[in-house]
């Protein structure tokens, strides 16, 4: 299994929940040039329709496109709370993994940049989102509305 060599998380307070998680696959923090399974590092985003922020950058070390599916488990757990992964290439059981878990991978063109990327999903939220953007923010705001159901739910004595 694979672990992260380098992680940076960005800490700022800035969330207010709104920011849906999106990552890339890419080894330079500009560019989309990675396949799922080897990819050496994910850059992660938080974005809504109004703003964007850099949530977290990993690292791997060098990886293989080998077929070994044990290296997708770290990177699994890692984009989990991600509603898509934007990448060069995935093969068809990391995107049975991925949907399992409900992340999104998207193929992309071979210069796909990450700002532009960023710009269209904004767009999209904005304009109304596609199927799959849509079924994505119910999930997430289904999973708060369920937490909230649940704590009101507790008895409560005051």
């Amino acid at each position: 299994m694979a672990s992260p060599t380098r992680q940076l998380q960005v800490l700022d307070g800035e969330d207010d929940g709104t920011l849906l998680k999106v990552a890339f696959a890419s080894s330079d923090r500009e560019h989309v040039d990675q396949h799922f399974g080897s990819s050496r590092s994910f850059v992660i985003y938080g974005v809504n329709p109004e703003q964007s922020q850099l949530l977290s950058v990993v690292e791997f070390g060098e990886l293989d496109q080998d077929g070994n599916e044990d290296k997708l488990v770290t990177k699994l757990e890692l984009l989990k709370g991600c509603i898509a992964v934007y990448c060069r290439a995935c093969g068809a059981s990391a995107v049975r993994q991925l949907m399992a878990i409900g992340v999104q991978p998207v193929k992309v063109a071979e210069t796909a940049r990450i700002d532009e990327l960023i710009e269209t999903l904004q767009a999209e939220l904005r304009e109304g989102p596609s199927a799959w953007l849509a079924k994505a923010i119910r999930r997430t705001q289904g999973a708060d509305r369920q937490r909230f159901d649940a704590m009101a739910a507790e008895a409560w004595d005051e």
